[in-house]
């Protein structure tokens, strides 16, 4: 783990008060992610008045489904000193840039395992790699966020609440972005329904019935598994559909699983590198030996010169918003309810330091 990478602790109980220490935290830093994101939303052809209207609609969504989490985003402004409709905006930033018809590859890749009873180990592991703009690398920290209903560990970008993590019940989510022609703004963000499940869930199950009631508007899987249970998932304005493992594995790339939604996918966002993504980790999969452990994940994970690329290398001589970069890796496990989190790709993580967080 880069030693410069930003981490934060979070502790208070009420939820205008917990965000407002992130905010204060990520006072100096958080401006220059916003920076970013607000011009990759006038390179997607969406300007700054239409990117607020979506804001402030995203937030009276949200303040009806969990008015704690609108709370929450208002205190990190507060702490911040910025704008609430900032702060909305960035949480939302995946609902708000479905509605770009441009295409983003170059996406995340996640692996999760289920063993045999008797197995020996932790009995399930999961693995991802966040890939995104290389330009906010700079923007995003590690974070253990304590005084909800459960508390949380894992990564997520400056100003967001939740991302990829793992909960003190023992129940972890991996992270990937799909999309939908229904696709658009104005719904639940599916960043806050992440931070919601791994507040609010204590077991697949219960995240299942709690990711079933949000009014999403926009795409994307959680790859969900407790101590005993591993699924993903395809989360779509048209319903939610789950996917059981395969072998007591599942795979995920950033196109559809279930036959319903994949009948109106924007395959053109994400094809065909998703599928050759998909089939390069199912390939090594049936190959063996079969993994046993969340670092036995990451050799699935790594790609080089001629592959698929499940590790970003990015080109710098594309323009903003075409320089595609693996930012991290993340380990979960729910038996020990850790997250081990890397700078970079499963490639650069491979001897580097990893940061180690306990819910």
């Amino acid at each position: 783990m880069n030693p410069q990478r930003r981490h934060i602790a979070v502790t208070a109980a009420a939820p205008f008060e917990r965000g407002e220490e992130r905010g204060e935290q990520l006072r100096e830093e958080l401006p220059g992610g916003l920076d970013l994101y607000f011009e990759l939303f006038r390179l997607a052809g969406l300007a700054e008045g239409r990117v607020r209207e979506d804001a402030l609609r995203t937030a009276d969504a949200v303040g009806a489904f969990r008015p704690r989490l609108r709370e929450e985003m208002d205190g990190v402004a507060a702490g911040a000193g910025i704008d609430p409709w900032h702060v909305y905006a960035l949480n939302a930033r995946t609902e708000i840039l479905a509605q770009s018809a441009e295409g983003r590859p170059g996406e995340c890749s996640t692996i999760a395992r289920r063993l045999e009873p008797g197995a020996g180990g932790s009995p399930t592991f999961g693995a991802q790699t966040w890939d995104w703009h290389v330009e906010l690398a700079p923007y995003w920290h590690t974070h253990e966020v304590r005084g909800g209903r459960h508390d949380l560990v894992g990564f997520t970008e400056h100003g967001i609440l939740a991302k990829a993590g793992v909960n003190s019940a023992g129940l972890a989510l991996h992270f990937n972005i799909l999309g939908h022609r229904e696709d658009g703004a104005g719904g639940v963000p599916v960043h806050l329904l992440a931070a919601a499940v791994l507040e609010e869930a204590g077991t697949v199950g219960e995240a299942l019935d709690l990711v079933r009631s949000a009014p999403v508007s926009a795409s994307s899987s959680f790859t969900l598994f407790d101590r005993e249970t591993v699924v993903t998932t395809d989360i779509t304005p048209v319903g939610v559909f789950v996917v059981e493992p395969v072998g007591g594995t599942v795979i995920r790339t950033n196109h559809f699983l279930s036959p319903e939604p994949r009948a109106g996918e924007k395959s053109e966002l994400y094809q065909p590198d998703s599928g050759e993504r998909y089939d390069l980790v199912a390939s090594r999969l049936a190959r063996g030996p079969e993994p046993r452990s969340a670092t036995e994940l990451l050799g699935l994970l790594r790609s080089g010169p001629g592959e698929p690329p499940l590790c970003c290398v990015p080109d710098m001589t594309l323009p903003l918003g075409e320089r595609w970069a693996t930012l991290a890796t993340v380990m979960l496990e729910p038996v020990t309810r850790t997250a081990h989190v890397a700078d970079g790709s499963p490639l650069e993580a491979r001897n580097g330091p990893w940061r180690v967080l306990t819910a």
